[in-house]
């Protein structure tokens, strides 16, 4: 006994059995199989079978004809958790965090005086320097040395 095998339908998706429909076969190489002479003219039109209500494609589009809820796999919840970031620990992240936002502006106001006040001794101590160096300042000849400027297109090539 030979086993004739049942082709599907690529436009309507529906069974053909041995001996019936149409063959088509394109220039690309790829063979199409259509259930009857209908379903081949709807492809020559360019119809597309998700429009049409009788086609398997739209019944499987617009879930019609589906009688057993299928219930979805529930997802498992993602359980968050503080990593270390660079040189910081997990442990110092979790303490700045806690920190309210008065305190932070407390230490940020403190830091932004300790760093106002760290300047302020730099500057008096480098004045001290150029102060005991004799306080010659000997002009760099090279640039030109005073203020010329240039107008119009190429001065100064």
């Amino acid at each position: 006994i030979v086993r004739m095998k049942i082709q599907l339908c690529s436009f309507t998706g529906f069974k053909i059995w041995p001996g019936h429909g149409i063959r088509l076969t394109r220039v690309d190489g790829k063979t199409l199989y259509f259930l009857n002479r209908k379903t081949c003219s709807l492809v020559e039109q360019r119809k597309n079978p998700r429009k049409l209500a009788w086609t398997a494609p739209y019944r499987r589009k617009f879930k019609k004809g589906i009688s057993v809820e299928t219930t979805r796999k529930r997802a498992r919840k993602v359980v968050k958790y503080q990593r270390a970031v660079g040189d910081v620990t997990a442990d110092a992240i979790k303490a700045k965090k806690a920190v309210g936002a008065d305190q932070r502006k407390l230490l940020r106001e403190q830091a932004i005086r300790k760093a106002k006040e760290a300047a302020k001794a730099k500057a008096a101590s480098s004045k001290k320097r150029s102060g005991a160096r004799g306080g010659d300042k000997v002009q760099n000849r090279k640039g030109g040395g005073g203020s010329q400027r240039s107008t119009g297109k190429g001065a100064g090539r």
